[in-house]
Formats: C-alpha cells, structure tokens, sequence
C-alpha cells in the first residue's frame, strides 16, 4: 500500500474506501477502492454520472499495477482456502462464465479465501475471489455462477474504473465548492456547516446512486452470462432471495453502496422475463 499522503481542506467522506477530499485521485485511495462487486450481506446519481464517470475514468493500463497490488496484498493478508471441492467448483465455474462474456483479454484467477463471510470480489484484470462462507452459503453450481456472472460484468464494464472516474469528478466538484464558500464571507461555523452539506450531499445524491447502478447492471450482465454458459438464471433469484433472508440489520438502501435483494430480485425477474430465458 502506497504511504502517499495528502493534505486536504475538505472532511473526507468515505464511500468504499475512497475518500472524497481531493480532486486528485492518489494511489492509496484508488486500491482501497479497486474492490468493485462485493456481495456484501447486510452491508452497506444523477443523469450524465455515467459520461462524467467514463471521462475521469483512469485507463486499464493504469489500473493494471494497482489491481496485481491490491490482489498481492489480499492473498498475503487473507488464507487461503485448501477445501479441494470448494476450489473445484470455483475454477470450474470461473472460465466458463469468463468464457461466456468473451473476455479473453483478462488475465483470469479465482481464489477461495478460508473465511466463513458470505462475500466475493473482483479487481480489474479478472482477479476474482470468493470467501468459503459464501460457497458453503450457495445451494448449487448455479447460484456460484450468478455470483461469478456478477463479478465478470464488474470486470465487463469496467466499474471499478467508472467508479474511479465518478470519485475523482466528485472530489473535483467539491474542491471547487469549497473554494466558492471560502470566498462567500460567512463565519467559519456557516463555512463548516455548509461543507459538510456538500459533502453528505456528494455521497447520497451522487456516489452511493452510483455504486447502487453499477450493482444492478453487474446482475443484468451476469444473467446474460449465465444463460450463454448453460446455466438456470432463476437461481439467481433464488440466490438473492436466501441473501435477504440472511441479511440483518442492513442499511436503508438510500445510504448504502448496494441496491437491497429486495430490489435486486424485481429487477432480475423483469429482466428475465423480457429476455425470454425463463417464466419467474
């Protein structure tokens, strides 16, 4: 991890690891967030968030060193899983779907993490890695396909870039905010006050939306893998429908980065049922 520092007149607000304090995205905040697509389980945009997102987006070449860094670390820091059948159903899975999206450019690993968190990720390039107690969670191969469909779309869309570039236009927005109400003559308290305003509006009004959008898509696309590789898009649904029922004590889904299951399930079965795949 970079031990890059940066000094900043603004309170970060935190969204995933991202600080939004300056208009200059660093190397530490850009990894901390490079974990696009965790499941997540009872955890925690306005239009043109998209174009604005792919304009500051950093490119695939930029990213690549940042992921491998990120990944290293993770395996380092994390065990790894030696249940034989659970890496089986992983690296069984993982190249089916990857092959299934057509994306061949990525330089593909799928890692089992010895832990009883019901969470998976990806980082960009296709390092892909699922916690034990999420495969042990999962009914069947399909419901481990939704999950690797999910992931592959992250990589897919690029969403951790977009989500970058989304962060970086954000922090830029709110710099030069704060340069506006530097300069407007209101006591330091009003200054404060006015800040801070901005800056819970950037993360409800703009990042956590987004984040929201990316999760959706990231299902709609993994469904569209699912369905070429072979695999029962229901239990996708089905999937979502064992994770509310697991969650507890989750936010309300306006102050979280991920859509609720509730919410995931609706939009899969209409998109489902409009594709044809299946009658849910």
């Amino acid at each position: 991890m970079c031990n890059e520092h940066h000094d900043s007149k603004l309170a970060p607000t935190n969204i995933e690891g991202f600080a939004i304090a300056s208009p200059k995205m660093h190397r530490r905040d850009l990894v901390r967030g490079l974990w696009a697509g965790t499941m997540l389980v009872g955890v925690s945009g306005a239009a043109g968030c998209a174009d604005t997102a792919q304009f500051f987006a950093p490119s695939e070449a930029q990213l690549a060193p940042l992921a491998e860094q990120a990944w290293e670390q993770t395996k380092a820091e994390t065990p790894i899983s030696n249940d034989r059948a659970a890496n089986a159903l992983l690296q069984r899975v993982g190249p089916r779907i990857a092959q299934a999206a057509g994306a061949y450019n990525a330089n593909w690993e799928f890692v089992v993490f010895d832990s009883e968190e019901k969470n998976a990720f990806v980082l960009p390039g296709g390092k892909v890695g699922f916690y034990k107690g999420l495969i042990d969670f999962a009914d069947n191969e399909d419901q481990i396909a939704a999950v690797m469909g999910h992931e592959t779309g992250h990589v897919t869309q690029r969403h951790a870039a977009l989500r970058a570039g989304q962060q970086q236009a954000t922090a830029l927005g709110l710099a030069l905010g704060s340069v506006a109400v530097g300069a407007s003559g209101i006591s330091n308290d009003q200054k404060n006050a006015a800040l801070a305003v901005m800056g819970a509006g950037a993360t409800v009004g703009i990042m956590l939306p987004f984040s929201r959008q990316n999760e959706l898509e990231a299902d709609i696309v993994g469904v569209d893998y699912m369905q070429v590789a072979g695999y029962d898009v229901t239990q996708a649904i089905t999937l979502w429908q064992k994770m509310g029922a697991a969650s507890q004590g989750r936010p309300t889904e306006w102050m979280s980065t991920h859509p609720n299951p509730e919410t995931r399930i609706d939009e899969l079965r209409r998109y489902i049922n409009s594709r044809g795949y299946a009658r849910v």
